[in-house]
């Protein structure tokens, strides 16, 4: 079960990345995926998508759509790669299990041929391949000064105004009830008087 709240807690982090990254910052991404990846990329989204629309959107969609089954990741991972990749080579040898201070030391250089929205999903998406830093990169994705997502906006809950449907219906089982209840009234009446008769 704890297995099960981990992975979760992974795929909301790498989520809350995704919609936090404004969309200039997205299509960038978009631009730069590799060539032997385009193709690939942009069938998984397509099949992924809710419809048919802007590719941002569409890369929004297909996350979106799929938490539960992988696409979320795969989004993730081929837009992150090159961030990943640059990572890696200033970690050099810590790159396996950095500290957090020294994925601290290399993150502002990140940010800076990245963007913050780059670095944030990158990080998401590390903790959601459970890689051997997932505990530090999850602490610096809540809790670090530059890279900490921010705070989850709770909508207040909905109130639905009752509309004149709504009324009308109500009123018609109200009206079913009472007749029901006077048609059951006037048949134990009947069968009382029957009885005495």
């Amino acid at each position: 079960m704890n297995q099960v709240r981990t992975r979760l807690a992974a795929l909301a982090l790498l989520d809350r990345a995704l919609n936090a990254m404004d969309d200039s910052e997205l299509q960038g991404l978009l631009d730069n995926v590799s060539e032997e990846l385009r193709s690939p990329f942009d069938q998984m989204i397509a099949m992924a998508a809710a419809e048919s629309a802007e590719p941002v959107a569409m890369v929004r969609s297909a996350a979106q759509r799929g938490r539960m089954n992988g696409t979320l990741e795969r989004v993730a991972l081929v837009l992150c790669d090159p961030c990943l990749a640059d990572c890696i080579t200033e970690l050099g040898d810590d790159s396996d299990n950095p500290s957090e201070e020294q994925l601290q030391a290399v993150i502002p250089g990140l940010i800076e041929r990245h963007g913050l929205g780059t670095v944030r999903m990158m990080l998401a998406s590390t903790i959601a391949g459970e890689a051997a830093a997932a505990a530090t990169c999850t602490q610096l994705l809540k809790h670090d000064a530059v890279v900490a997502l921010p705070a989850v906006a709770t909508a207040p809950p909905v109130v639905r105004a009752a509309s004149t449907a709504d009324e009308a219906v109500k009123q018609r089982r109200k009206d079913d009830k009472a007749r029901k209840q006077a048609d059951a009234r006037a048949r134990r009446e009947q069968a009382e008087r029957a009885r005495r008769g």
